[in-house]
């Protein structure tokens, strides 16, 4: 079987700025792939063309190996997405969305039902189902919008940057939550600035300036740079080097 994700030469400007510039990888069903960086970066850029909402100028992205800009459905019914925010509708309730979200995807009343609960039994969300969305907590809202990407079963999920704004204790519950759909088969790849979340990843692509400066495993990307006790140890290492050979 081959890779669920690849991503490669991706390249994509906007205006003067250069977003992307030959990013390249690959993520395979059941690993949670992490793109790490810090702001404008171009982690979001990267997410929106593997979802097919943006455009690449140049290189090539396949999901499942389809172009998702071509792909139509049926690259739609392969992916879930959880945008960094306004994935929900403030006004209605954690049921309501859910229902919303049930019927965008045409899913059968039986099927719904089943996997909405499903859903709230998994990320606690029960008590809850009447809270309107903007009156949840930041983590709790998250995991409604990551139940609602996930309510249709996609092999693919893309997270950007699902843990801003979150706290500590809700952070820890929702890599708990990738854990569990990656151990049954799910590829994920979730973007994120924080340098301690790259090592929850399977595999980590450090981006800076629109392209990736390592790539590989956390335990081994910190292995490989003398005195390193931390992915952020890595971090500051690689910026450095891409830094100094583009000046």
């Amino acid at each position: 079987m081959g890779p669920a994700i690849v991503v490669h030469d991706l390249s994509r400007r906007f205006g003067s700025t250069e977003a992307l510039r030959g990013l390249s990888f690959e993520a395979r069903a059941g690993e949670l792939y992490g793109l790490v960086g810090p702001d404008g970066a171009g982690k979001t850029t990267a997410i929106r063309a593997i979802a097919g909402l943006l455009a690449p100028d140049a290189g090539r992205v396949t999901v499942l190996g389809v172009d998702p800009l071509r792909g139509g459905r049926r690259v739609r019914e392969s992916l879930g997405l959880m945008p960094q925010e306004h994935s929900l509708y403030g006004d209605l309730t954690v049921q309501e969305n859910l229902t919303f979200f049930g019927r965008i995807f045409c899913l059968p009343r039986r099927v719904h039902r089943a996997r909405a609960e499903r859903l709230l039994a998994i990320t606690r969300l029960e008590p809850f189902v009447d809270r309107r969305a903007a009156a949840l907590s930041g983590g709790m809202y998250k995991k409604l919008a990551l139940a609602c990407a996930l309510l249709h079963e996609p092999p693919v999920l893309l997270l950007d940057e699902p843990t801003n704004g979150v706290d500590p204790v809700s952070r820890r519950e929702l890599w708990q939550l990738l854990y569990r759909f990656v151990d049954d088969g799910m590829s994920v790849v979730v973007s994120t600035p924080y340098m301690d979340e790259a090592e929850r990843c399977h595999r980590v692509g450090l981006m800076h300036e629109g392209r990736l400066v390592a790539e590989g495993r956390p335990l081994d990307l910190i292995r490989a740079v003398p005195g390193a006790a931390r992915f952020e140890d890595v971090f500051l290492a690689r910026i450095g080097a891409s830094d100094e050979e583009a000046a």
